[in-house]
């Protein structure tokens, strides 16, 4: 009896390459995921981070977290905690780092 050898997670989509996304997908107004352009996909994220952020209440972190990887090196987490801090406004940065 041959024994299968175990599929790495990262190799996944060797076997199934339809089950990987080649092109942005946006919600339409019906609540269907459909095909979109890069620029229209950016856009409507670029909104949604803008409204999180204008909608918060005065005095208060916008309702938006960044979760970043102790793995990675410091230089990549102080990117991630600038991009928080500066281009989000927000302070609710995390780690695994303390599990």
């Amino acid at each position: 009896m041959a024994t299968a050898e175990p599929i790495d997670h990262r190799s996944r989509h060797r076997f199934r390459p339809a089950a990987r996304l080649t092109e942005p997908l946006v919600r339409g107004g019906d609540g269907e995921l459909r095909p979109a352009s890069w620029d229209e996909a950016l856009d409507r994220a670029v909104a949604g981070f803008r409204t999180a952020r204008d909608t918060a209440p005065a005095g208060h972190a916008p309702p938006i977290g960044v979760f970043s990887c102790s793995k990675s090196t410091n230089e990549m987490n102080f990117v991630a905690q600038k991009l928080a801090r500066v281009a989000l406004g927000t302070n609710n940065i995390d780690s695994c780092n303390r599990t």
